[in-house]
Protein backbone atom coordinates (compact mmCIF):
# COMPACT_ATOMS: atom_id res chain seq x y z
CA UNK A 1 0.00 0.00 0.00
CA UNK A 2 1.47 3.82 -0.97
CA UNK A 3 1.50 6.41 1.58
CA UNK A 4 -1.05 8.11 0.79
CA UNK A 5 -3.20 5.32 0.27
CA UNK A 6 -2.42 4.48 4.22
CA UNK A 7 -3.08 7.97 5.35
CA UNK A 8 -6.15 8.37 3.13
CA UNK A 9 -7.45 5.41 4.96
CA UNK A 10 -6.49 6.24 8.15
CA UNK A 11 -8.17 10.00 7.78
CA UNK A 12 -11.18 7.81 6.62
CA UNK A 13 -11.68 5.22 9.08
CA UNK A 14 -11.46 7.59 12.24
CA UNK A 15 -13.18 10.64 11.37
CA UNK A 16 -16.19 8.21 11.02
CA UNK A 17 -15.89 6.25 13.58
CA UNK A 18 -14.30 8.61 16.04
CA UNK A 19 -14.95 12.22 14.89
CA UNK A 20 -15.25 13.83 18.46
CA UNK A 21 -11.53 12.21 19.39
CA UNK A 22 -10.48 14.51 22.10
CA UNK A 23 -8.08 14.27 25.35
CA UNK A 24 -9.32 12.23 28.64
CA UNK A 25 -7.48 15.11 30.57
CA UNK A 26 -10.30 16.99 33.12
CA UNK A 27 -10.33 20.76 32.23
CA UNK A 28 -12.23 23.59 32.38
CA UNK A 29 -9.89 26.65 30.48
CA UNK A 30 -6.60 27.21 28.75
CA UNK A 31 -4.68 27.19 32.49
CA UNK A 32 -5.96 24.20 33.75
CA UNK A 33 -4.95 22.16 30.55
CA UNK A 34 -1.37 23.98 30.57
CA UNK A 35 -1.02 22.11 34.28
CA UNK A 36 -2.86 18.74 33.49
CA UNK A 37 -0.64 18.55 30.43
CA UNK A 38 2.70 19.45 32.29
CA UNK A 39 1.83 16.83 35.06
CA UNK A 40 0.75 14.19 32.58
CA UNK A 41 4.59 14.04 31.26
CA UNK A 42 5.20 10.19 32.23
CA UNK A 43 2.33 9.48 34.04
CA UNK A 44 -1.16 8.18 33.00
CA UNK A 45 -4.50 11.03 32.33
CA UNK A 46 -6.52 8.45 34.82
CA UNK A 47 -4.00 9.77 37.67
CA UNK A 48 -3.71 13.40 36.57
CA UNK A 49 -7.79 13.41 36.61
CA UNK A 50 -7.94 12.19 40.11
CA UNK A 51 -5.21 14.54 41.48
CA UNK A 52 -6.14 18.24 39.68
CA UNK A 53 -9.80 18.51 40.65
CA UNK A 54 -8.16 19.90 44.55
CA UNK A 55 -5.06 21.50 42.91
CA UNK A 56 -7.67 23.42 40.39
CA UNK A 57 -9.71 24.43 43.18
CA UNK A 58 -6.61 26.29 45.32
CA UNK A 59 -4.91 27.61 42.23
CA UNK A 60 -7.47 29.02 39.90
CA UNK A 61 -5.15 31.02 38.39
CA UNK A 62 -1.64 32.17 37.55
CA UNK A 63 -1.78 34.69 40.30
CA UNK A 64 -2.82 32.03 42.72
CA UNK A 65 0.08 29.84 41.51
CA UNK A 66 2.62 31.96 41.15
CA UNK A 67 1.97 33.47 44.74
CA UNK A 68 2.60 29.56 46.19
CA UNK A 69 5.77 27.72 46.99
CA UNK A 70 6.74 24.21 45.06
CA UNK A 71 6.55 22.70 48.60
CA UNK A 72 2.97 23.64 48.58
CA UNK A 73 2.64 22.94 45.29
CA UNK A 74 4.39 19.02 46.06
CA UNK A 75 1.70 18.49 48.60
CA UNK A 76 -1.08 18.15 46.08
CA UNK A 77 0.84 16.42 43.15
CA UNK A 78 2.70 13.60 45.29
CA UNK A 79 1.37 11.28 43.55
CA UNK A 80 1.94 12.08 40.33
CA UNK A 81 5.36 10.95 38.61
CA UNK A 82 8.35 13.29 39.46
CA UNK A 83 6.42 15.41 41.85
CA UNK A 84 9.67 17.06 42.70
CA UNK A 85 10.25 19.00 39.32
CA UNK A 86 6.71 19.19 38.53
CA UNK A 87 6.16 21.54 41.48
CA UNK A 88 8.69 23.32 40.71
CA UNK A 89 7.95 24.31 36.77
CA UNK A 90 4.02 25.03 37.87
CA UNK A 91 5.17 27.31 39.98
CA UNK A 92 7.93 29.18 37.93
CA UNK A 93 5.61 28.59 34.90
CA UNK A 94 2.67 30.71 36.67
CA UNK A 95 5.41 33.35 37.08
CA UNK A 96 6.59 33.42 33.38
CA UNK A 97 3.20 33.60 32.51
CA UNK A 98 2.71 36.92 34.56
CA UNK A 99 5.84 38.50 33.67
CA UNK A 100 6.17 37.83 30.43
CA UNK A 101 2.86 37.12 29.04
CA UNK A 102 0.42 38.93 30.72
CA UNK A 103 -1.36 35.87 32.59
CA UNK A 104 -2.48 34.76 29.07
CA UNK A 105 -1.59 30.90 27.37
CA UNK A 106 0.41 32.15 24.61
CA UNK A 107 -0.34 30.51 21.02
CA UNK A 108 2.85 30.00 19.52
CA UNK A 109 4.86 27.20 19.94
CA UNK A 110 7.70 29.16 20.16
CA UNK A 111 6.21 31.09 23.18
CA UNK A 112 5.34 28.13 25.13
CA UNK A 113 8.50 26.27 25.38
CA UNK A 114 9.48 29.15 27.03
CA UNK A 115 7.16 28.20 30.18
CA UNK A 116 9.05 25.96 32.95
CA UNK A 117 7.70 22.42 32.33
CA UNK A 118 6.55 23.04 28.40
CA UNK A 119 8.59 20.78 26.24
CA UNK A 120 7.75 20.86 22.21
CA UNK A 121 4.62 18.01 23.12
CA UNK A 122 3.19 19.99 25.57
CA UNK A 123 3.17 23.12 23.30
CA UNK A 124 1.83 21.30 20.47
CA UNK A 125 -1.34 20.06 22.86
CA UNK A 126 -2.09 23.18 23.69
CA UNK A 127 -1.60 25.06 20.27
CA UNK A 128 -3.92 22.56 18.89
CA UNK A 129 -6.45 22.01 21.61
CA UNK A 130 -6.85 25.74 22.84
CA UNK A 131 -5.83 27.20 19.58
CA UNK A 132 -7.08 24.94 16.51
CA UNK A 133 -4.12 25.15 14.92
CA UNK A 134 -2.43 22.20 12.78
CA UNK A 135 -0.09 20.73 15.62
CA UNK A 136 0.91 17.70 16.15
CA UNK A 137 2.26 16.09 19.77
CA UNK A 138 3.69 12.77 19.28
CA UNK A 139 4.40 11.44 22.57
CA UNK A 140 5.03 7.60 23.06
CA UNK A 141 1.09 6.07 22.32
CA UNK A 142 1.42 8.92 18.58
CA UNK A 143 5.22 7.86 18.39
CA UNK A 144 4.76 3.65 18.50
CA UNK A 145 1.21 3.66 16.31
CA UNK A 146 2.27 6.61 13.63
CA UNK A 147 5.46 4.29 12.81
CA UNK A 148 3.86 0.67 13.52
CA UNK A 149 0.90 1.37 11.33
CA UNK A 150 2.96 2.60 8.40
CA UNK A 151 1.94 6.45 8.89
CA UNK A 152 5.84 7.27 9.32
CA UNK A 153 9.19 5.59 7.60
CA UNK A 154 11.91 4.99 10.30
CA UNK A 155 11.13 7.97 12.18
CA UNK A 156 13.93 7.38 14.85
CA UNK A 157 12.97 10.45 16.94
CA UNK A 158 9.85 12.37 18.10
CA UNK A 159 9.91 15.35 15.66
CA UNK A 160 10.90 13.19 12.57
CA UNK A 161 7.66 11.65 13.38
CA UNK A 162 5.94 15.00 13.85
CA UNK A 163 7.54 16.04 10.66
CA UNK A 164 6.15 13.02 8.78
CA UNK A 165 2.81 13.35 9.99
CA UNK A 166 2.47 16.96 9.82
CA UNK A 167 3.89 16.72 5.72
CA UNK A 168 1.31 13.89 4.71
CA UNK A 169 -2.29 14.48 7.05
CA UNK A 170 -4.36 16.69 5.47
CA UNK A 171 -4.00 20.31 7.71
CA UNK A 172 -7.85 20.18 8.86
CA UNK A 173 -6.84 16.68 10.57
CA UNK A 174 -3.67 17.05 12.43
CA UNK A 175 -4.80 18.35 15.74
CA UNK A 176 -7.42 15.43 15.50
CA UNK A 177 -5.16 12.71 14.51
CA UNK A 178 -2.98 13.29 17.48
CA UNK A 179 -6.30 12.12 19.68
CA UNK A 180 -6.73 9.13 17.47
CA UNK A 181 -3.01 7.99 17.43
CA UNK A 182 -2.87 8.54 21.09
CA UNK A 183 -6.45 6.57 21.89
CA UNK A 184 -5.33 3.77 19.63
CA UNK A 185 -2.01 2.90 21.19
CA UNK A 186 -4.03 3.23 24.78
CA UNK A 187 -6.52 1.00 24.14
CA UNK A 188 -5.78 -1.56 21.20
CA UNK A 189 -2.15 -0.79 19.65
CA UNK A 190 -0.70 -1.45 22.82
CA UNK A 191 3.28 -1.26 23.48
CA UNK A 192 3.77 -4.98 24.56
CA UNK A 193 0.95 -7.22 23.39
CA UNK A 194 -0.91 -5.03 20.50
CA UNK A 195 -4.58 -6.49 20.08
CA UNK A 196 -4.16 -7.29 16.30
CA UNK A 197 -7.40 -9.72 16.76
CA UNK A 198 -9.63 -6.86 17.64
CA UNK A 199 -8.46 -4.03 15.78
CA UNK A 200 -10.45 -2.55 13.04
CA UNK A 201 -7.65 -0.92 11.38
CA UNK A 202 -5.47 -4.14 10.28
CA UNK A 203 -6.69 -3.68 6.86
CA UNK A 204 -4.15 -0.48 6.54
CA UNK A 205 -1.48 -1.60 9.27
CA UNK A 206 1.51 -2.60 8.33
CA UNK A 207 2.94 -4.21 11.41
CA UNK A 208 -0.05 -6.39 10.56
CA UNK A 209 0.54 -7.35 7.37
CA UNK A 210 4.16 -8.06 7.94
CA UNK A 211 4.38 -9.19 11.61
CA UNK A 212 1.21 -10.26 12.88
CA UNK A 213 -0.65 -11.86 10.26
CA UNK A 214 3.35 -13.62 9.10
CA UNK A 215 3.61 -15.06 12.75
CA UNK A 216 0.15 -16.89 12.66
CA UNK A 217 0.61 -17.71 9.40
CA UNK A 218 3.75 -19.87 10.30
CA UNK A 219 2.20 -21.46 12.97
CA UNK A 220 -1.21 -22.60 11.52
Amino acid sequence: MLIKERYKAFVEYFSTHNPEAQTELNYSNPFELLIAVILSAQCTDKRINQITPALFERYPDPESLAESSPEEVFSYIRSVSYPNNKSKHLVGMAKKLLIDFNGEIPEKIEDLVKLPGVGRKTANVISSVVYHQPAMAVDTHVFRVANRIGLTNRASTVLASEKQLVKHLPKDTIAIAHHWLILHGRYICLARSPKCDICPITYFCKYFEKTYKAKHIEKD
